[in-house]
């Protein structure tokens, strides 16, 4: 049997295995980690330190979502407390009947019902904030697409205290 090189095929090789070797197939596999979610300027505001934990904030009407994982793996934290607040037609972000916990399932998701999120300083936003003392807190403000959404999400990957 008589195999033929020619310029073509040692060219389409040689990029083969560079690709290959660019890919990480060539290297040992590694994980890089979950970056830590950083605390968002203003998310603080009118924290309620110790809001109490409750099936629904007011009325409702409203969904606040989200999800809650470790720093560095990834991994789902099931019982976590997530404090949630914002102004609603039924209160003041400062009130304290807009504010409210729950707490994470074992896949670490938590979601709460609320009164609909309405526009304070131009913009319509939420307030979570993670405090419980395991992992650092972290303080987030997503501000809404729409004034007429019915839901808004929120992700926090927790670094150890």
């Amino acid at each position: 049997m008589t195999v033929l090189f020619n310029r073509r095929k040692i060219l389409a090789a040689g990029g083969s295995m560079f690709a290959a070797g660019a890919s990480g197939l060539l290297l040992p596999a590694r994980a890089e980690g979950l970056a830590p979610t950083p605390s968002m300027p203003g998310g603080a505001n009118n924290y309620l330190k110790g809001a109490a934990i409750v099936d629904k904030i007011g009325k409702g009407g409203f969904w606040m979502s989200g999800t809650v994982r470790r720093a560095g793996d990834g991994a789902p934290l099931a019982g976590q407390r997530i404090q949630i607040w914002a102004h609603t037609p039924e209160g003041q972000e400062s009130e304290p009947q807009s504010h409210g916990a729950t707490l994470t399932d074992k896949d670490g998701k938590f979601r709460l019902e609320m009164p609909q999120i309405i526009p304070i300083f131009g913009q319509p936003h939420g307030h979570l904030a993670y405090d419980s003392g395991e992992f650092k807190t972290v303080f987030l403000r997503p501000v809404m697409s729409s004034v007429k959404d019915t839901s808004l999400e929120a992700h926090f990957v927790l670094q150890p205290a």
